[in-house]
């Protein structure tokens, strides 16, 4: 019986940490920005959807899409937006369950799925259990700010711009408080893994 687990957070909450670490213990995680990349490669189902809509202007040189030219086009614009994740979602959707899938067949004890935006896009029943990576919104922004050069205008637009972090608090089954240390937050992973009855060799 392989347990999946829908690891999440907010933007610059420290997920990629968490996600690391569970790659250290040799659990197969799958991340949904990666999957989201590989499904818009030059040939795959979703990329010839995607110049049918955009046009070929957002192609660079090499014929590969302009990641930066195409998101400065649904930044501005929600119903294109809308239109993007309706060609790539079900895309990314499908090679994470392939993924899931193999893993299942390996008998792997668990698998988890890395989802920024695992309750905004309502993709729970994907998995078994739900991991949440919390931070306080002070530090969040601080964090961010420096990470990515921000000015606070900037680090806020992007914050608000996904669901907050304490109203994803109640809809996780375990949450991973990330404001102190890396160690205070490998112990919170290893405790919701062993509450959850899965045995780390």
């Amino acid at each position: 019986m392989t347990l999946v687990i829908g690891l999440t957070g907010g933007i610059a909450s420290g997920k990629s940490t968490v996600s690391n670490m569970l790659k250290e213990m040799d659990i197969t995680v799958i991340d949904a920005d990666v999957e989201a990349r590989l499904a818009v490669e030059k040939g795959e189902p979703a990329y010839y959807k995607i110049i049918a809509a955009f046009g070929h202007e957002i192609l660079k040189e090499d014929s590969k899409i302009d990641r930066s030219k195409l998101g400065s086009i649904i930044f501005h614009h929600a119903e294109k937006r809308q239109l993007l994740n309706e060609m790539t979602h079900p895309e990314v959707r499908k090679r994470m369950m392939e993924q899931v899938e193999k893993a299942k067949k390996n008998h792997e004890k668990v698998v988890v799925l890395d989802i920024p935006l695992l309750f905004e896009s309502k993709l729970t029943y994907l998995a078994d259990k739900t991991i949440l990576v919390y931070v306080d919104n002070e530090i969040q922004l601080q964090r961010l700010m420096a990470r990515n050069h921000f000015t606070r205008d900037e680090a806020e637009a992007r914050i608000r711009s996904q669901m907050p972090l304490s109203e994803k608090v109640a809809l996780a089954d375990a949450v991973i408080n990330n404001n102190g240390s890396i160690s205070e937050t490998k112990k919170q992973l290893m405790e919701v893994l062993i509450n959850w009855k899965i045995n780390i060799e």
